[in-house]
């Protein structure tokens, strides 16, 4: 069945509409006509299913008729990668929806050389990803920030799993062994950390430092393996 993300709130009978270019997807795309059903999530509502009401010149509208799931999320981890390549940062923003990061945070190192980036090209490829994949909230996407102040404003109790390219601990047994909760990964640019960069983040009190592996890895790469190990050790990948 089709699924939306969608921005009214969601209750029975509540009529719900779709942006433009959502409508034209229903009726241009799909051929939906009135009374045909869809789901619907919005973040906060849990998902619905939903039937068209009418099918207007400039629009749709549609009317929320039972919630099939309550709002459900999954674990607090959000991925900070350094800006790279634009093809590359988009990879990595569908792949953090579909293995169920809460927020992807883009960061400027010394070593950052980067394409230009669209947010609302970003936002919308992980709202793609969340339609498609079942998850009932959207990842945000947040605008570059340089690395030294995201550190310097880290959030109390959240720990940070720095992916370090000169050495770490193997990433499985330490993140076990630091325990569930709140957790940021961090995927560096191409070149890697500078030796400040390296230094500093080790020194940091809610440093996990782990390796993922013997092999380099490009930034895409490195963010899939990243998140897919810590769903594995302390995620929700056991539910």
């Amino acid at each position: 069945m089709i699924r939306l993300h969608v921005q009214g709130d969601l209750a029975p009978g509540a009529a719900v509409a779709p942006t433009l270019d959502q409508s034209r997807y229903l009726t241009q795309v799909m051929r939906l006509k009135a009374g045909d059903e869809l789901l619907v999530f919005n973040g906060r509502d849990g998902e619905w299913r939903v039937s068209v009401a009418e099918v207007l010149k400039k629009g749709v509208i549609l009317r929320a008729e039972e919630q099939m799931r309550p709002q459900a999320y999954g674990p607090d981890l959000e991925l900070i990668v350094a800006v790279v390549k634009k093809a590359r940062v988009e990879t990595i923003v569908e792949k953090a929806a579909e293995l169920g990061a809460r927020r992807v945070r883009l960061a400027l190192t010394h070593r950052t050389n980067a394409d230009r980036l669209r947010l609302d090209r970003l936002d919308a490829i992980a709202k793609e990803a969340a339609e498609q994949t079942g998850r009932m909230d959207v990842p945000a996407v947040d605008d570059p920030v340089k690395l030294d102040a995201l550190l310097d404003g880290w959030e109390d109790g959240r720990r940070l799993m720095f992916c370090d390219e000169t050495g770490g601990a193997p990433a499985v047994s330490a993140l076990t062994h630091a325990g569930d909760g709140k957790w940021a990964i961090l995927i560096g640019p191409e070149g890697g950390f500078s030796p400040e960069e390296g230094e500093r983040l080790r020194s940091l009190p809610f440093t996990t430092a782990v390796s993922l592996g013997p092999r380099i890895l490009r930034a895409d790469t490195a963010a899939i393996a990243a998140m897919t190990l810590w769903q594995a050790a302390v995620g929700d990948w056991d539910r």
